[in-house]
């Protein structure tokens, strides 16, 4: 019997089992619950805006789309969304998912903290987003049936979320802080790491190798 939380069914296939599995054991409880939660609500959005992404392409974005913060999936010096990225690529190609599938995962993952991009781009892209906005920022609450947010967070609750996911961000940036240059992530790394000022756009302009 496949898993019905809110009434959203999760996808019962052997990859989200062992995705499942997989990030559980790797991650945290926080990483774990707020993917899931990512899920939930990206597929809240996506039957709100009347599109259908492959359910089980959308969970496993969700369920990858952090990971590039932690260890041992944080093993490159670039942006942790690639990190989470790679992996979930490589997990999907390793399951023999068709090449197109796991690039898509690729790009909803690569691109979840990237505004204004993808919105525009494919079901599963679009809604790994919007659920990382709802968890994250509150993007929709007002929106969401309350019965139905109650028993998503029944099921995976928030606690204190707000505090413990910065701490967990920072956590995974603040040894490569070069990779948040241009992203949002600068700013996480601005307003808790003593001494880090990010490096404007203007700056690398105007300091740029070109006479004028």
């Amino acid at each position: 019997m496949p898993e019905v939380i809110a009434g959203l069914e999760i996808p019962e296939t052997a990859a989200v089992a062992e995705a499942t599995r997989l990030i559980q054991e790797t991650t945290s409880p926080l990483i774990y619950h707020h993917s899931r939660r990512v899920f939930f609500f990206g597929l809240i959005h996506a039957h709100k805006l009347g599109v259908e992404p492959d359910p089980e392409l959308l969970y496993l974005a969700a369920m990858f789309h952090d990971t590039g913060l932690l260890t041992p999936f944080s093993d490159v010096e670039q942006r942790f969304e690639v990190d989470g990225a790679d992996h979930a690529r490589k997990f999907l190609l390793d399951r023999d998912f068709s090449t197109a599938a796991a690039e898509t995962v690729w790009m909803a993952i690569a691109l979840h903290t990237t505004p204004g991009i993808p919105g525009r781009m494919a079901p599963e892209i679009a809604s790994t987003h919007l659920g990382v906005l709802t968890d994250v920022l509150g993007f929709g609450l007002d929106g969401m049936e309350h019965d139905q947010l109650g028993e998503i967070l029944a099921v995976h609750p928030r606690g204190d979320f707000k505090n413990e996911f910065l701490r967990a961000y920072v956590d995974g940036l603040k040894n490569r802080p070069e990779t948040t240059n241009g992203t949002v992530n600068s700013d996480v790394l601005e307003h808790f790491v003593p001494g880090f000022r990010r490096t404007t756009t203007v700056e690398r302009i105007i300091g740029s190798p070109w006479p004028s």
